[in-house]
C-alpha cells in the first residue's frame, strides 16, 4: 500500500455506494447532534415552570451545553488523531446521548447544567469529526455537495427536536424529550463495525489490511498486489 497515494485515490474516485454509506452515517450523526443541542430550547419553558427558575438562570441552563461544545470540539477533535475517528465519534455519541438523557432525570438547575455541559462535550466533538470524515472520503468533484448535504443533518435534527418536543412534552412531560436522546447510544456498536476509519489514522498505524479494504470500497475495479 505504500506505493498507492490513498488520498489521491479518494479524491479521484467515482461516487459509489461506499460514499453513500459515509454520507448517511455522517448525516445521521449530525441529525442526532442537532437534536441534542436544540432540545433544551424546545423544553425550556416547561423546565422553567417545573424547576421554578427565573429567565437569567434558565438562560445559563440552556447555554451550558454551548460551553461544553467549545471544549469538546478541541479535545475530541484532537483525540481522533490518537484513537481513530470511529472511536472518537462513538465517544461523542455516548456523551451527548447519555448525559442529555441524564438531564431529563434532574430536578435542580445546577445538576441540569452539569449534565448539559457534559453532553455539550459530545455535541461539539461530533461536528469536526464528522466533517473531517466526510471531507476525507468525498470525491473531489462532489465534495462540496456531500459536505453541504451532511451539514443539513444538523438543521434536520433541530427541526426534529421542535416537532417531537411539541408532542412529547404535552403528553409525557419535558423529561421525555431528553430521555429520548439516549436512544442513539444503541447505534455505537454499528458505528464501530460499519463506519470506515480515518485514512490518516490507518496510514499512521500502518494498518495495511484495513487500508486495502477501504481502497477496494473506494475503487472496486482496482486490482491490488498481494499482501506481503
Amino acid at each position: 500500500m505504500h506505493r498507492i497515494d490513498v488520498h489521491k485515490l479518494a479524491e479521484e474516485a467515482k461516487f459509489n455506494s461506499f460514499h453513500w454509506s459515509v454520507l448517511i452515517w455522517c448525516f445521521m450523526i449530525l441529525v442526532l447532534d442537532g437534536y441534542d443541542l436544540a432540545v433544551a430550547g424546545t423544553a425550556l419553558p416547561s423546565i422553567m415552570k417545573a424547576m421554578n427558575v427565573e429567565a437569567a438562570t434558565a438562560g445559563f441552563m440552556a447555554s451550558s451545553a454551548l460551553f461544553g461544545m467549545m471544549f469538546g470540539a478541541i479535545l475530541l477533535g484532537a483525540l481522533a488523531d490518537k484513537i481513530g475517528r470511529r472511536w472518537a465519534i462513538s465517544i461523542c455519541v455516548f456523551l451527548f446521548g447519555v448525559f442529555t438523557a441524564a438531564a431529563g432525570f434532574t430536578n435542580d438547575p445546577i445538576t441540569f447544567s452539569v449534565m448539559r455541559f457534559l453532553a455539550g462535550l459530545g455535541i461539539g466533538g461530533a461536528i469536526p469529526n464528522a466533517a473531517a470524515q466526510m471531507t476525507e472520503y468525498s470525491p473531489k468533484k462532489v465534495r462540496g455537495v456531500m459536505v453541504t448535504l451532511m451539514c443539513c443533518g444538523y438543521a434536520a435534527g433541530s427541526i426534529l427536536a421542535a416537532l417531537l418536543g411539541k408532542q412529547f412534552i404535552e403528553t409525557y412531560g419535558w423529561q421525555s424529550v431528553f430521555v429520548a436522546a439516549g436512544a442513539p447510544v444503541v447505534l455505537i456498536p454499528f458505528m464501530l463495525k460499519y463506519m470506515p476509519e480515518s485514512l490518516p489514522f490507518l496510514i499512521k498505524q500502518h494498518d495495511d489490511t484495513h487500508l486495502r479494504e477501504v481502497v477496494r470500497k473506494i475503487r472496486p475495479d482496482m486490482r491490488l498486489e498481494p499482501h506481503e
